[in-house]
């Protein structure tokens, strides 16, 4: 059976494991969210015998590193892998606010130790101690002087639950700034924008919002926030604000109990229209296909997902 050496560690795994579950299995901490090589959580360097799914998900220079998906590679040897070290390898940052944005999400407000080069759209890991887990940007660079976070913590977890007891002033580690999907690309500007979001998929979708009316986007620019029901539309009232101020925003909120129908009338009428789409993967899966089969070309849709955690 092959091997894995993390340090000083080393145990036997069936050929063909995922790398993934191999090391959280026996305790190591390796970080993940969509499970499907997108949003690069779970970033290990390693050598060895391994055969990995995506090998185009990461750049050539990454690959030569030595730097893989550990949800996309199989063990077929033994491996010797590198894992994350917050306290080595992670960025300090400082909890300037934390604060409930509805009874379930937490508006979480970080000042690093230097300042942080992102895109509107772009995620980061978060540490609490040795607990991690991927959390989308909502803030917006060059304007909001801290990195911003909406935790969905409404069921109980290892990182949720430390984060409920998050206080200013409290230390927090930042992992490596990831890539994703979600973005805002200036050469848009005349283009119909649609942003579909559920839960907490709304927060990513906030910055890159507020990127496009920074580029005074020209096209029609619609949002639609679905939540379990009206308590959930967090940020209900920011977004009629910014709506009341730019005539060519409109805003829906949808509740699950009037999904179908409101999927039923979704309607694309320009084929320029670019969909970026974020949340529960079986709320993007629904907007997906309603976008699909009312024209929408694929490759004019963008999505994240935002996996729980079993």
């Amino acid at each position: 059976m092959p091997e894995l050496h993390v340090g000083e560690r080393h145990w036997s795994v069936p050929a063909g494991s995922n790398l993934l579950d191999a090391l959280n299995q026996a305790g190591v901490a390796v970080p993940y969210s969509c499970r499907a090589g997108s949003c690069h959580a779970c970033l290990v360097r390693c050598r060895g015998d391994v055969e990995d799914k995506q090998p185009d998900a990461l750049s050539p220079a990454q690959r030569q590193d030595g730097w893989r998906l550990a949800c996309q590679c199989q063990v077929i040897g033994d491996v010797q892998v590198e894992a994350f070290d917050p306290l080595r390898d992670g960025l300090s940052a400082q909890v300037t606010a934390a604060d409930w944005l509805n009874a379930s999400v937490l508006r979480l407000r970080l000042q690093p130790e230097r300042g942080l080069r992102y895109r509107a759209g772009q995620h980061l890991v978060l540490w609490a101690g040795q607990v991690a887990r991927p959390y989308s940007l909502a803030s917006l660079p060059q304007e909001d002087a801290f990195l911003e976070f909406h935790l969905d913590c409404r069921q109980p977890g290892q990182f949720s639950d430390a984060a409920r007891r998050l206080a200013v002033g409290d230390p927090l580690r930042l992992g490596e700034l990831r890539g994703g999907a979600l973005h805002y690309d200036s050469d848009w500007q005349a283009r119909p924008l649609w942003l579909l979001a559920s839960g907490t998929g709304l927060g990513p979708l906030w910055g890159v919002l507020r990127e496009a009316l920074r580029h005074d986007h020209q096209g029609a620019i619609r949002v639609i926030h679905l939540a379990h029901d009206a308590s959930g539309h967090y940020l209900a009232e920011p977004l009629a604000a910014l709506a009341a101020s730019h005539p060519n925003l409109t805003v829906e909120l949808w509740t699950a109990a009037g999904l179908d129908a409101a999927l039923a009338q979704l309607r694309v009428v320009s084929r320029q229209t670019l969909a970026l789409l974020c949340g529960h993967p079986g709320s993007v899966e629904a907007f997906s296909k309603r976008l699909f089969l009312a024209g929408l070309p694929r490759n004019q849709l963008l999505a994240d997902v935002f996996v729980p955690r079993g």
